[in-house]
Parts: structure tokens; sequence; C-alpha cells
């Protein structure tokens, strides 16, 4: 059986962003709270968050996407060892290419940030009745708050991208957002008055 110390250890190692420990335990225990059974994760890394998940309980199950290469072997590996391969899907692929027609109680965005506003339009019909799409990084590591102090062209532009996903969700009229501080800030966002 493997250990969660190692995949975190390398992903330090090898700069692999991978969820905040207070962010992955405040999903945990909504998956846990809210009794969720199939999720959509977009953005595998090297398959912590889904192990995390998975490991909640024995009846959940993933599809997760991932598009490089050598993240998707080591995430195959890594849920191998966790003898999750069962319950844990993972699609080597863009997630904007990537045609779905399952429908899920939680969808998690934790890909390429400057297209979270595509992914959520994406796959926002794969939504079970009263499921949720939670994403995360959203602070940015706090830069999002304060993005007069970035020196980089490009940051500056990911951070404005961040920043329209969040008035994307604020000013949706189909969904209802609500904005957590934990971790490296999370939204949460429920179809609005579903009969």
């Amino acid at each position: 059986m493997g250990r969660l110390e190692d995949i975190e250890k390398y992903a330090e190692k090898e700069n692999i962003p991978i969820m905040q420990k207070d962010g992955i335990e405040f999903l945990e225990n909504y998956i846990k709270e809210n009794k969720i059974k199939k999720i959509l994760e977009i953005g595998s890394a090297i398959g912590y968050s889904a192990i995390k998940m998975a490991l909640v309980d024995k009846d959940i199950e993933i599809t997760t996407i991932e598009r490089e290469q050598k993240r998707y072997e080591k995430a195959i590996e890594n849920i191998k060892e966790f003898n999750l391969d069962k319950r844990i899907n993972i699609i080597l692929k863009d997630a904007l290419e990537v045609t779905i027609n399952d429908k899920y109680d939680l969808i998690f965005i934790d890909a390429a940030k400057a297209q979270n506003i595509k992914f959520f339009e994406k796959f926002k019909n794969n939504l079970n009745k009263n499921g949720v799409i939670i994403t995360d990084n959203l602070n940015f590591h706090g830069l999002t708050e304060n993005p007069e102090n970035i020196k980089s062209k490009a940051l500056k532009a990911l951070v404005r991208k961040i920043n329209n996903y969040k008035d994307f969700l604020k000013n949706n009229e189909e969904f209802k957002t609500f904005f957590s501080d934990k971790g490296d800030g999370i939204s949460i966002s429920k179809k609005n008055d579903e009969k």
C-alpha cells in the first residue's frame, strides 16, 4: 500500500502543485458530509487529490483527466500503489478535448487556471441534480487580492484570468457560488433552484 507522504514529498521535490492540506481536508469533509459518490476531476497531476477523495469512501468512483504524459504516468503508478485503479479512471488528454457523457455528484476543477471558465462551461451539464462544481487555487498564493504587486507580465495575465473567473462565478445566474479561503482559495458552485 502506498503512502501519501511519499506523494507529497515527490510533489515538493518535482515542484508539482498539489492541494494544500486544509484545502484537501475541506474537500474530503465536503465529500463525506454530502455523501458524494461520483466525481469528475479536471487536472489529475500525479493523482494525489483523486487518491485522497477515493479514500473517503469505498463506493466513490472518480474519472480524472490529465494532459501531461509524465504526470499521467506518475498518477497511474500512484493510483495502483493504493489499489485504487478499479475506482479511479484516468484519461490522458486535454480536458477541453474530452467528451464525457456521464453525470457526476461533484466536478472538481484543478487544472490550467486560465481555462477555468471554459472547463466550467464545458462540464456543467455533466452534473447530477444537486451536483456541485468545486474549483481550487482561487487566491493563487494571495496574488489575486494584490495583483498590483506582481512584476511578471505572464503572471499578471494569469491572475487577471483567475479574477475574471471569480467574477464569472459571482455573476452567474445559473449557479450560486460560495467562496472559502481554505487552502489556496476554493469555490463551491451549486445550480440555482433545482426542483
